[in-house]
């Protein structure tokens, strides 16, 4: 087994899994510390170190909301522990191998979370990379900065370093990306098999990465979960970056609500004390997110996607069934018809005359859908015409629990990474056949580019065919298994990714 790897910065020790037949390595640094001086800089080269390093234990989180001191469904789900270690210098990545030496040239996944680009954290127990390794595949889980110290933007930053003025999570997510190239295969990794993945903004951040031309190289797959976000209903893209002069003026009201004059003094500050400020800025200020800085980020990540402005990749993307579902206000039908002629103009009464359209979701508004949904479909059945290729994916089994939470937003996760074990809702035999699948297609992925072959019985999954307008099909996870969807849009669906494409067209 590989349990010491010599990395471009020294030896490192890990740890055999559950499973010894993987090791972990854990805390290995891909950076120098972001502290000081380094603090809104892009990410600096790691010194090197004497001796075997131990990379038993993760590294310490980046600075955020303390984890696990809330009762919402993420606090029961996966935040749960509020002494987790966490500061600034936080600029490590973790690996799992089953490779027993260099050189096997296994596939590999590099993954980045989620977190609405302001927490989240690579220690996550439903990131543990062990069941991946076991099918042959190096798993790397990459962590950045988030917040304020990872994502804010100000005049004297773009002053001080033109070449790397913002994005500074990003820039740590392209560093890691760049340490896989030049140390995974020395744990048995594949340097030109790499797969890029995330969910939620951890896959905004996917589409960001494959959208920077310096990343030409560095991946050539990439797997987008409840990621591509358009809202049919309002001109609201979640993702689309901020122009860099609009967000200076937000790291202004920001230093000015720190009470500090200079980028000196706000660097100056102790990471704690400016962390619990953000904290308190946010409950009356938008975040700080990716901002187009024209020197990693060039504009909207879907748009360049659609047109080829972008790496060349296959990508895997979807959404969960109960996530982020998009719908129109009205109390009534009167006020709906208002409501659609305000939103639609002359496509008004297109709309209208779609029966589904004046269906009220319980909770929600009239015609309900998943905009992530449309949106994905929409943008596959135009890269379809380029002869590229995209699979689609809906995940819509039931969760069990006493709080009846639905396919909330990130319940996919346990499945992907096949941990539901260490979940605490009572998950019987058929969920962990559905992880088991989900797993295989996602490591097929990894490993091909496709996601069809065989489960770990051997028997043939049920098939999947990338999305396009002709063959239409999409994999739909159910509660008892992966079930193979063609069919097209139906009407409102349709009318609402044409929409979406419209706008997308637009940017």
């Amino acid at each position: 087994m590989l349990r010491q790897v010599k990395t471009e910065n020294g030896w490192v020790r890990g740890i055999e899994a559950a499973d010894p037949r993987i090791t972990s390595f854990k805390g290995i640094p891909f950076a120098a510390p972001p502290v000081g001086k380094n603090r809104w800089r892009a990410p600096q080269p790691c010194e090197s170190w004497a001796g075997i390093r131990d990379a038993s234990r993760f590294a310490p989180i980046s600075m955020q909301w303390i984890p696990g001191l809330g009762d919402d469904i993420y606090c029961r789900e996966w935040h749960v522990d509020p002494d987790i270690p966490m500061g600034e210098d936080c600029l490590y990545l973790n690996v799992w191998t089953g490779a027993k030496k260099a050189g096997e040239k296994q596939p590999v996944l590099v993954w980045f979370f989620g977190g609405g680009l302001q927490c989240g954290y690579t220690a996550e127990m439903e990131f543990d990379g062990e069941r991946i390794a076991r099918r042959g595949i190096v798993v790397v889980t990459v962590n950045y900065r988030v917040g304020a110290l990872g994502f804010l933007t100000h005049p004297e930053l773009t002053k001080e370093q033109p070449d790397a003025p913002a994005n500074f999570g990003n820039l740590d997510q392209q560093a890691g990306l760049n340490w896989v190239k030049r140390n995974i295969a020395a744990f048995g990794g594949d340097p030109s098999r790499v797969t890029i993945a995330g969910q939620s903004a951890g896959g905004g951040s996917v589409m960001s990465q494959l959208a920077c031309p310096a990343n030409t190289g560095l991946f050539s797959r990439a797997v987008v979960m409840s990621a591509m976000i358009f809202d049919p209903y309002r001109y609201r893209e979640v993702g689309r970056p901020e122009m860099l002069a609009q967000a200076e003026k937000k790291g202004e009201d920001f230093f000015a609500f720190l009470g500090v004059k200079t980028l000196k003094e706000a660097r100056a500050m102790d990471a704690v004390t400016l962390q619990r400020s953000y904290e308190k800025y946010m409950e009356n200020h938008v975040p700080f997110f990716t901002v187009q800085d024209d020197r990693f980020c060039f504009g909207d990540p879907i748009a360049l996607y659609r047109t080829g402005k972008c790496v060349d990749v296959v990508m895997m993307a979807g959404n969960t069934g109960a996530e982020f579902l998009n719908s129109v206000s009205a109390k009534d039908e009167t006020e709906l018809e208002g409501e659609a002629r305000r939103i639609f103009g002359e496509k008004a009464e297109e709309f209208l005359a779609i029966p589904e359209s004046r269906e009220k979701a319980p909770g929600l508004g009239y015609a309900a859908l998943s905009g992530i949904e449309c949106t994905v479909k929409v943008v596959f059945s135009d890269i379809a015409a380029d002869g590229r290729k995209g699979y689609c994916y809906c995940f819509d089994p039931d969760i069990p629990g006493w709080d009846q939470p639905g396919t909330f937003h990130s319940s996919d996760l346990w499945f992907w990474f096949e941990t539901l074990a260490k979940c605490w809702r009572p998950f019987t035999g058929r969920h962990y056949d559905l992880a088991r699948q989900m797993c295989d297609y996602f490591c097929n992925f990894i490993r091909s580019g496709d996601p069809n072959g065989q489960d770990l019985h051997g028997e043939p999954l049920p098939r999947w065919e990338p999305w396009s307008g002709r063959t239409p099909c999409s994999m739909h996870f159910t509660g008892s298994g992966a079930e193979p969807v063609t069919e097209a849009l139906p009407p409102l669906k349709r009318f609402a990714a044409e929409r979406i494409m419209e706008r997308i067209r637009k940017i």
